[in-house]
């Protein structure tokens, strides 16, 4: 469904992102963990095209996407919750989700969206920075589900968040995985999160994978290693 081969992302002269190949199965969550500075947010903006390209290549379903730009990325089903989840604060949370249905051409925030996120609805004329952190990120994720993806890409959703948010949010990335069919990368710091949801756990290390292991095989210690400051 994605995938990264041979990435190269740098800032002007500073290589960030050395040569990454990640694959991503259609109904596969995947979680990328490491610590801050280890390429994690480089590699989410790079897939939407905010930060751009050295070299290497970017497909979706087949599809070539390192010429185009973020909003065609959107079109063609890649969905980005970016950290700090950048919510319009001003805006209501059903004005927020309705900013994602511009990609899919509905007018209406579909019932499903609801469905998986109970609070929102009873928060839909509520403007957005009026929410909780758990809640804002609901939102975000909601807002990402307006467009119809066919891959999410989560940028430290835990972060902010009370634990007891943190073990609903993991039900509902489940359940969005197998309701939607779509696929889920997550780069993330918790490692309890990150083999609750994730099918397989990836380590980047100074913009290099070190480690790729589906979640029954990770060894919890080693990476707790590579988390570690």
């Amino acid at each position: 469904m994605l995938a990264i081969s041979d990435l190269h992302v740098a800032y002007g002269q500073s290589e960030v992102l050395h040569g990454l190949n990640v694959s991503v199965a259609p109904n596969e969550i995947i979680a990328i963990m490491g610590r801050n500075g280890m390429g994690k947010t480089t590699l989410m903006k790079s897939l939407m095209g905010i930060v751009p390209t050295k070299s290497g290549s970017v497909t979706m379903d087949g599809a070539e996407l390192r010429a185009l730009p973020s909003y065609e990325r959107v079109a063609k089903g890649l969905a980005y919750v970016p950290q700090g989840r950048m919510i319009f604060s001003t805006m209501t949370v059903k004005e927020n989700i309705e900013t994602g249905l511009v990609v899919s051409g509905g007018s209406e925030v579909p019932e499903d969206i609801y469905e998986l996120f109970p609070v929102l609805l009873e928060m839909k004329n509520r403007r957005g920075g009026n929410l909780s952190g758990g809640q804002q990120q609901q939102l975000a994720i909601a807002r990402a589900l307006a467009t119809k993806p066919k891959v999410l890409l989560l940028d430290e959703p835990t972060e902010g968040i009370q634990p007891s948010i943190i073990k609903d949010m993991a039900r509902t990335l489940k359940r969005i995985r197998d309701e939607r069919g779509l696929s889920i990368v997550v780069s993330e710091q918790v490692l309890s999160f990150a083999l609750d949801i994730a099918d397989r756990v990836l380590v980047i290390e100074n913009g290099e994978i070190v480690r790729d292991d589906p979640r029954e095989l990770v060894d919890a210690a080693q990476v707790s290693k590579f988390l570690s400051v």
